[in-house]
């Protein structure tokens, strides 16, 4: 086996799929994408409770060793981390896989720029980013959140697009770049109750920015907020945030406006909150380590790159 290409993958979730689906876009592997997809839905409901196992009497652990085949790396591997519910339940989350790169198809672009015996491993991170940021990986996925929330800097105007990102990266705090979305997006949205949300004109950045008052949000978002709207627009604007336990969208009707993700907005709607601007795509983010990328990497990131992509993230001319 050739030269080995590692690459930090978020272990569970929207991310996780999103990775799953552009390499079995990109390279033939439809199978290893709906096996890892299928098995970590199932883990998930029975982690939630939303679903009964089919042999009660076999423990997580079981099920761990039927998943994983330690023997064969291009067969997925899984592992066991502590769940953050009720209980703390151990869940199954992907760990690792190994794919050949001779498995890319006509259209994979790669035109004799790596062996063919190079092969791209996966491997499961809880915080992809962070690993990029301590060189131990020169390619990685991760969620653009995360970006925004721990190293692009603060300024009066907002955060709207990726050479946005790119450019605000401190360099004494991460030489990691964003290379583009991968389309699975969500979107962090203003809404409002009709009271509180202009009666002519746009419920936007620019209402906020004569807006004085309160403004709901997650903690968690609190860094990328002040990103997206740019600190000039909150000046006057007092966070406030959801009691523990309480859903977004009803802390916001309750504070009359604020900040969360939305999809379709239909929750939203159910609270009596009108939509406003999407403020910034919450997509999952192709990342590099510019000092860590060889021929080889250059390579495989324009593989999982390609002008194919549908992404809010991607540069606008």
């Amino acid at each position: 086996m050739g030269e080995t290409i590692p690459i930090a993958v978020p272990r569970k979730g929207r991310p996780l799929e999103a990775v799953l689906d552009r390499l079995a876009r990109r390279l033939d592997v439809p199978d290893l994408a709906d096996d890892v997809t299928s098995t970590l839905r199932h883990e998930k409901a029975l982690t939630k409770g939303t679903l009964d196992p089919d042999h009660p009497e076999r423990s997580v652990y079981h099920r761990l060793a039927d998943y994983s085949d330690v023997d064969d790396p291009t067969e997925p591997e899984y592992t066991l981390l502590r769940d953050d519910r009720a209980g703390k339940p151990r869940r199954i989350v992907f760990d690792s896989v190994t794919i050949p790169l001779e498995e890319a198809g006509p259209d994979a672009g790669l035109d004799g720029r790596v062996p063919d015996d190079t092969v791209v491993q996966l491997v499961g991170r809880e915080e992809p980013f962070r690993a990029l940021r301590t060189h131990e990986f020169a390619l990685g996925f991760d969620s653009a959140d995360l970006v925004l929330e721990e190293v692009v800097e603060l300024r009066p105007d907002p955060v709207g697009r990726i050479e946005d990102v790119n450019a605000r990266i401190d360099p004494a705090e991460s030489d990691v770049r964003v290379v583009t979305g991968l389309g699975d997006t969500v979107y962090h949205t203003l809404m409002a109750t009709p009271d509180v949300a202009p009666s002519s004109g746009a419920l936007d950045r620019e209402f906020l920015e004569s807006y004085e008052g309160p403004l709901c949000i997650e903690p968690r978002y609190e860094r990328l907020v002040r990103a997206v709207l740019g600190t000039r627009a909150l000046e006057g604007v007092e966070f406030r945030y959801p009691e523990e336990g309480q859903e977004e969208e009803a802390a916001i009707a309750e504070t009359g406006l604020g900040v969360y993700l939305t999809v379709t907005g239909s929750t939203a709607r159910e609270h009596g909150l009108l939509l406003g601007e999407q403020l910034f795509p919450s997509e999952t983010v192709l990342l590099e380590s510019p000092p860590e990328v060889s021929r080889a990497t250059a390579a495989v990131r324009s593989l999982l790159n390609g002008p194919d992509l549908e992404t809010e993230l991607a540069v606008q001319e």
